[in-house]
């Protein structure tokens, strides 16, 4: 898809949109050495830092801003975050949305600091590798016209953006940012987006005048005026096309006069056209570093990227990439192993669904209560569909995240021991995107590798029955 808030954000107009990322910002000078003359850089998260420091060997210090205990998404820095990288010679990221505050960083890195090398990982995945967003039920649950919804006492544990045209989510909201983005609107004509709103238990209010909320946008505070006419019609926005450009914008759930919930803390490109793509951009499942074969593709990326940078250590970055891609490689042979010894093909898996890659790529399937997004709440009937598949094929091993229970390495999520009360399974194993790391795992000196070998793939095999 086209990442178009960044694009907006490398032009200038969408400045406002980085709110506290500059608010420290002095005027580093890029490029600087450390205290032993190595060059220095920062990575967005766990997976890409451990990928970049084996590539880089002593060349390079490369630092993950992410602390032990945290997973990469959802987690925004804090104000100095653009000085002190600024003040570094390289930033290795993912152009996802999935990041989106590593690609307002990255933009503002392109746009007022071009000595800092800005090495995008999914530069080097193709497109075709990529697979679509399965977040969105095919059939949505239908708006609950006999209950009451209390617009106090409200608040979305789904708030989702569709666009009418494919039915499938554009955009959706999760732990105060957005992920997806806006349909490009054409110049001189419009689109319509359509809300589909939930709250914790799975209900959805009725939208419209006549319904127990509606739907509205507006422009964001400072955000170019002129661009779009927005029409707010209750149960569905349009966006009309004045003129040529990009502008900033907010979604609302109102009651009346009164503003339920609003997008303001992450405003939201909206990008006018002259031309736009007859085909509809899809929304990518972002979760690219799970997997095996296409982190080797990302590593490649990387290599590349810092021999550029760095053409007097060209050979050192080859041969490092190269014995670590055989590692890399390795951990792609025991998936594959696994499930060519498993007893069943299917498994419950108490978190969001960042595992797509691996059960396309292995041919498992994992049972899971909500969609990409981490955070977003379970519903009594999500728990219960997992009940039913741990009893349908006789499962004893609920499989969990530990970044999504209150302390990784103490506790599992209020579902794991919910499904355990009242089901057969007997034992829960953790399963983890490799998207951050623990305290207790950071002490052991796991990088991505040994989180694969140590944790994933024992888990996978108490779970899926190898012997």
């Amino acid at each position: 898809m086209k990442l178009t808030r960044r694009s907006m954000l490398r032009h200038g107009a969408g400045a406002a949109a980085l709110g506290t990322l500059a608010g420290c910002l002095d005027e580093p000078g890029g490029g600087d050495d450390s205290d032993d003359g190595n060059r220095t850089g920062y990575a967005a998260f766990f997976a890409l830092w451990d990928w970049t420091t084996e590539i880089a060997g002593d060349a390079f210090e490369f630092e993950n801003p992410v602390e032990a205990g945290e997973m990469g998404h959802g987690w925004e820095p804090d104000g100095d975050i653009v000085s002190r990288v600024a003040s570094t010679d390289a930033f290795v990221y993912l152009d996802t949305p999935e990041f989106s505050w590593a690609q307002d960083l990255a933009a503002e890195l392109e746009a007022d600091h071009d000595d800092v090398a800005v090495i995008d990982g999914m530069a080097g995945i193709s497109s075709e590798d990529l697979l679509a967003f399965q977040g969105a039920d095919e059939e949505r649950t239908e708006p609950d016209d006999d209950h009451e919804f209390d617009p106090e006492e409200f608040t979305p544990a789904e708030f989702e953006i569709i666009d009418p045209r494919t039915d499938e989510v554009a955009a959706y909201w999760h732990d105060d940012h957005w992920h997806g983005g806006i349909p490009d609107v054409p110049l001189d004509g419009h689109i319509a987006l359509d809300v589909h709103v939930e709250d914790a238990d799975g209900r959805v209010p009725p939208l419209g005048e006549d319904g127990a909320f509606q739907i509205a946008a507006r422009l964001a505070d400072g955000a170019p005026d002129g661009i779009v006419e927005i029409e707010s019609h209750g149960d569905h926005v349009e966006f009309h096309g004045e003129d040529d450009g990009q502008t900033l914008v907010v979604f609302e759930l109102r009651d009346g006069d009164d503003i339920v919930f609003d997008t303001s803390d992450d405003d939201i490109t909206v990008s006018v056209v002259e031309e736009t793509d007859d085909e509809i951009d899809e929304f990518y499942d972002p979760h690219v570093w799970v997997d095996p074969v296409l982190a080797q593709d990302v590593i490649d990326e990387i290599t590349g990227e810092l021999a550029e940078l760095d053409p007097d250590n060209v050979d050192a970055f080859e041969e490092n990439a190269e014995a670590y891609t055989e590692r890399v490689q390795e951990v792609h042979r025991q998936f594959d192993a696994l499930v060519d010894d498993a007893d069943r093909n299917v498994a419950v898996f108490a978190g969001h669904d960042s595992f797509q890659y691996l059960e396309a790529r292995y041919g498992f399937e994992l049972h899971t209560p909500v969609g990409v997004s981490p955070d977003a709440a379970e519903s009594l009937e999500d728990i219960g569909e997992l009940a039913a598949v741990v009893e349908e094929h006789g499962i004893d091993t609920i499989l969990y995240d530990p970044f999504e229970a209150p302390d990784p390495d103490e506790d599992v999520p209020a579902a794991v021991e919910t499904l355990i009360e009242n089901t057969g399974a007997t034992d829960y194993a953790p399963l983890t995107p490799a998207e951050g790391t623990t305290p207790a795992w950071r002490d052991e000196g796991y990088g991505w590798v040994e989180q694969m070998e140590e944790i994933n793939l024992p888990s996978l095999r108490t779970a899926l029955g190898v012997e």
